[in-house]
């Protein structure tokens, strides 16, 4: 006989690399990783809107929202500590608007999962994308009246780094994948009895 240990509502969330219990603390490492990695790769780039969609697909909201702000205090450090981002109200307000669009971005795609048809597909992950992208761009955009930065709007910035994000989207979906297949924390022994 089979027991599962997945609750009857958790095939909403389209990830499931870990088993239940070790899902929040597998999330904040791996995006807490990448995010160091992106932020020393991509600097001002880091795909919050990729972390975001991933949050959402492994967790609930409230835990997403606490594993994608870890992985923005990350960025923050390693920007104002090794990048050397100039501290000044400019910079440290768009900080905290990052900050926020990745929280918005969040929170876009966990509806945007929640209103999709159960299942993992590719198919579905890329439309959260596509909405948590426009979410994080949106407030990004709603921000520079006050702040300035326009001139980072334009179509080819906004492709060139929505397709860096994608690809890291496919990136950590493909690693939440191989851990899943690879099953290191010991998940289909616990599954079966």
């Amino acid at each position: 006989m089979t027991v599962t240990i997945l609750p009857p509502h958790a095939d909403r969330f389209r990830l499931h690399p870990v088993a239940p219990r070790l899902a929040p603390m597998f999330g904040f490492a791996l995006l807490t990783v990448s995010c160091a990695l992106a932020s020393f790769a991509l600097a001002c780039a880091t795909p919050f809107a990729a972390f975001a969609v991933v949050a959402a697909a492994m967790l609930p909201l409230r835990q997403a929202l606490l594993v994608v702000t870890g992985a923005w205090l990350v960025n923050q450090s390693i920007g104002f500590g090794a990048l050397h981002y100039p501290i000044d109200g400019s910079t440290i307000a768009w900080g905290f608007v990052i900050g926020a669009a990745a929280l918005v971005a969040t929170a876009a795609s966990s509806a945007i999962l929640r209103m999709l048809p159960q299942g993992r597909t590719p198919l579905m992950l890329a439309i959260t994308f596509v909405a948590a992208y426009a979410a994080y761009e949106l407030v990004l955009l709603a921000a520079t009246p006050v702040l300035g930065g326009e001139g980072a709007f334009t179509a080819a910035i906004v492709a060139r780094i929505g397709l860096t994000s994608a690809v890291w989207l496919a990136g950590l979906v493909a690693a939440c994948e191989i851990v899943r297949l690879v099953d290191p924390f010991g998940r289909k022994g616990a599954m079966s009895a």
